[in-house]
This record gives structure tokens, sequence and C-alpha cells, in this order.
């Protein structure tokens, strides 16, 4: 692959720092609410972890292939599909983002009537 297709230095080691600091705010966010437990803090931590990386990740395989692709039908038409599962991979990681907002809204607002299984059911309803 060309160089000037490649992943620009420091994109990849900005990205884990973003993701880092991310999970490091989110993690002071569960802490400081009171009626989350203990079990359910680390699931979500997880859960956010996993959202976030995978949305980073594909954000920068899907930059890559846009760069490749640009104004080159015979590279769209091999690459569209991915490029397209990527795109879709993020959605799918936002859709999980915006569940496990819900789910702290309602852990913040003193709603206990959250158990694990509804938080399963919840984030897994966007997959």
């Amino acid at each position: 692959m060309p160089e000037e297709n490649a992943v620009p230095a420091g994109i990849v080691e900005s990205t884990e720092r973003s993701v880092e600091q991310k999970i490091h705010d989110f993690s002071e966010l569960l802490k400081g609410i009171e009626s989350l437990d203990e079990k359910k803090q680390q699931l979500w931590k997880e859960i956010y972890e996993n959202a976030i990386a995978d949305r980073q990740n594909s954000y920068v395989m899907f930059s890559q292939l846009a760069r490749i692709v640009h104004e080159k039908s015979t590279e769209h038409a091999v690459h569209g599909k991915t490029i397209a599962t990527y795109i879709e991979r993020m959605s799918r990681a936002n859709d999980q983002l915006i569940k496990l907002a819900e789910l702290i809204a309602k852990a913040q607002s003193g709603d206990e009537s959250i158990n694990a299984e509804d938080m399963f059911s919840k984030i897994n309803a966007g997959r």
C-alpha cells in the first residue's frame, strides 16, 4: 500500500490517548453515582471501553480506506463493502453508548429498577 494511503503518524497514538482519557473520565462519572454498586460500575465501564475502542478503531480504518477510494471508482468497488462495515460498526458503538447513557441517567435519578438483565437486553438490542 502506498505511503500516501497510510494512517498518518501519531493518529493511532493520539486515538489511544483519547480513548484512555475518555475511559478515565467515564470511570470518574461512575464513581460519583452513589446508588451504583461495584459490579454495575465495572460492567458499565467495560461496555464503555469496548464501545469507544470499537468506534475509534473503526474510524481510523474507515478514514484510511476513504483516502484510498477517494475519486477512484475501481478502488471504491473493491473496498465499498468494507467501508460500509466500518460505518455500521461505528453506528452500533454509538447506539451502545446511547443506551448506556440512558442507564446512567436512570441511575443518577435514583431509579433503582435497573437490573442486570435489563442492562444486557437494552445494550444488546442495538446489535
